[in-house]
């Protein structure tokens, strides 16, 4: 594939993955699995949110210690755990009602102050790890380089918010 098709593909990817999250909150909800036990998916969420964490620790220690296709795998890894965890999200919050966070002003605020650096730079990491990724398939190495320092600590950063958030609502869920 061509960088100018991975370009519209990230940007479809994009706006149909941010398109959905947003429209999980808005529309009513509906379980779409009567059997499915909805409450794990919070913790199985969060464990992927971990699991993403440490496959991008592993990526950029084998990346610093040049080991390429060590590097490859983790990133590849982690892009396995986030995608599971969109199903999974996607189907919990278009399922389920929002959780409202219980807990004292001042842990409301460091709670929200979490949730929303999460949820914005969730929103930018979608495009920039999809391009990221697009750099070093079409073997744009120097470019990828460049995209990664500023795509990697976000990535990172949303992952391990995404395991707090989790941590800081779960005494909330009903």
């Amino acid at each position: 594939m061509q960088q100018k098709q991975y370009k519209k593909t990230i940007v479809l990817l994009t706006v149909a993955i941010n398109g959905l999250i947003a429209l999980a909150y808005f529309l009513p909800k509906h379980s779409l699995f009567k059997s499915l036990h909805y409450s794990l998916i919070p913790l199985a969420n969060a464990t992927l949110n971990g699991l993403t964490f440490l496959s991008l620790v592993a990526a950029f220690i084998s990346i610093r210690r040049k080991k390429i296709k060590t590097h490859r795998f983790f990133v590849l890894l982690a892009f396995a755990f986030t995608s599971i965890f969109l199903v999974l999200y996607l189907l919990y919050h278009f399922s389920m009602p929002t959780t409202k966070f219980g807990g004292s002003d001042s842990m409301k605020l460091f709670y929200l102050f979490i949730l929303l650096t999460h949820i914005i730079l969730a929103a930018v990491i979608v495009p920039l790890a999809l391009y990221t990724m697009s750099l070093a398939l079409t073997h744009q190495i120097s470019k990828h380089r460049k995209i990664a320092k500023w795509s990697m600590p976000i990535w990172l950063y949303v992952s391990f918010t995404g395991v707090l958030v989790y941590i800081l609502i779960s005494p909330y869920y009903a």
